[in-house]
């Protein structure tokens, strides 16, 4: 019997298994296919709107560009230290200058600035989020004083934002030797005050909701607040609190690259605005490449997130998918 049945659920597994990869590789097939058929339909100024060909294409000079400037980099910093020991070999008390390579910023450069921006926006966001939440769900008068102001301040797009944002900055960020660009910080906090409502709320609704039996016990044994929080209503609220972080993560990123392009920052979003700009026969490949980024970028952050979740979370059935 046991013989019989061994090798059964062991086909059965493996079929299950070939299944959840095969779906999602159809689905990805059928969708550069039908991007493939469409665009060769689509005629634009600067020509036919890119496949998925052109745009793997042009995704490899970009590769290639990158690998160049970092090649450019390395021979600048080797002509200026043979040129430093040089003066130093005439002259061991000269001053010698070491100055930073000042090359144009790759595709790949602009995705690590994106990343640096978003994680710093998004962490900011959650240090005011989770801590407001928790306090909101454990005392339901300010949650009812603070719910309109929530909700009136939730749906309030950056584009309305970043004027407000970049002028009290470039008010307030005044030094000469600043430890951040006035960029980089326009864009954090844009990215910080649309990103912070959903885990605000998630966190808010998660602790408001907790199990009653569980503040029974913490009351039984007579907990102090710190640790009622910290054994009781986290662990309660975790499943709610990496919904609203997961939601959060995906603004952020949204929110961010939309503040680039329209800020001129540094970023993929700058990286977009300069090739619609700049027009030329490669740009919408090029621009398509940064799109297609965007979204792996995204659908990455988001499983790191759900990753994250299925480790610190009691549910797992709330952070299977």
């Amino acid at each position: 019997m046991n013989s019989i049945t061994l090798p059964r659920l062991t086909a059965l597994f493996s079929l299950r298994q070939l299944s959840r990869t095969l779906i999602p590789l159809l689905g990805i097939t059928g969708f550069l296919l039908m991007w493939h058929l469409l665009a060769a339909q689509v005629t634009t100024s600067l020509g036919t709107l890119p496949g998925p060909v052109q745009t793997g294409q042009q995704f490899s000079n970009l590769v290639q560009e990158h690998q160049a400037e970092r090649d450019r980099e390395r021979a600048f910093y080797d002509r200026q230290i043979a040129r430093n020991l040089a003066i130093k070999a005439e002259n061991p008390d000269a001053k010698v200058r070491v100055r930073s390579f000042t090359g144009r910023p790759t595709f790949f450069d602009q995705i690590v600035t994106s990343l640096k921006t978003v994680a710093a926006g998004f962490v900011l966001a959650m240090a005011i989020a989770i801590p407001a939440g928790i306090a909101l769900g454990l005392n339901g008068k300010l949650y009812q004083a603070m719910n309109p102001v929530v909700q009136l301040l939730k749906p309030v797009s950056p584009l309305a934002w970043l004027p407000l944002v970049t002028i009290v900055v470039s008010a307030l960020y005044v030094s000469p030797e600043p430890l951040v660009s006035k960029s980089f910080l326009i864009s954090l906090v844009t990215v910080t005050l649309c990103s912070l409502w959903p885990m605000l709320i998630n966190t808010a609704v998660g602790v408001a909701n907790m199990d009653k039996d569980l503040i029974n016990v913490s009351k039984m044994l007579r907990l102090s607040s710190l640790t009622h929080v910290r054994q009781i209503v986290l662990p309660s609220a975790i499943p709610m609190i990496f919904t609203g972080m997961r939601l959060s993560l995906g603004v952020a990123w949204m929110v961010l690259i939309a503040a680039e392009m329209l800020a001129q920052n540094p970023g993929l979003g700058k990286f977009v605005w300069d090739e619609f700009q700049n027009g030329s026969s490669d740009s919408m490949a090029r621009i398509m490449v940064a799109v297609v980024v965007i979204g792996l970028i995204g659908y990455l952050l988001d499983r790191l997130m759900l990753a994250l979740q299925q480790q610190l979370s009691w549910d797992k059935s709330s952070a299977s998918r």
